[in-house]
């Protein structure tokens, strides 16, 4: 099970950090991501960690602005959004694959948190 927090409304140029605790799982076998989706589009990955935290991937959309982060210890996962766009609206997901490498592909994550949601407008 994944318990996500964070989200809310926030200015452009803003910053939110979401969290992600989970349990049930063995967390820290397991490489970790964040997605998003518009609605009326596909979900798409906008970052993922590998287990052991040296592979990581970011969406070019995001990349020097979002943060991926793992505390395999308390075993929750986090996403620093800074300098926020309005086009970076959207409901925002964790999510755990069964494996230890990262995937570029939301089909390839298995456990879900839930949506939280992401409003950038002044």
């Amino acid at each position: 099970q994944l318990q996500a927090s964070g989200g809310g409304l926030v200015q452009p140029g803003g910053s939110l950090r979401h969290s992600c605790a989970a349990s049930g799982l063995t967390f820290d076998d397991y490489a970790i991501g964040w997605l998003r989706q518009v609605s009326g589009k596909e979900r798409e990955v906008v970052s993922c960690i590998s287990r052991s935290d040296n592979t990581k991937y970011y969406a070019d959309s995001v990349k020097g602005r979002f943060t991926i982060s793992r505390d395999n210890v308390k075993n929750t996962m986090y996403l620093q959004m800074n300098s926020l766009k309005p086009e970076d609206t959207a409901v925002y997901f964790c999510a755990a694959r069964n494996q230890p490498i990262i995937s570029t592909s939301p089909a390839d994550f298995i456990y879900w948190g839930q949506g939280t949601e992401v409003t950038v407008s002044s």
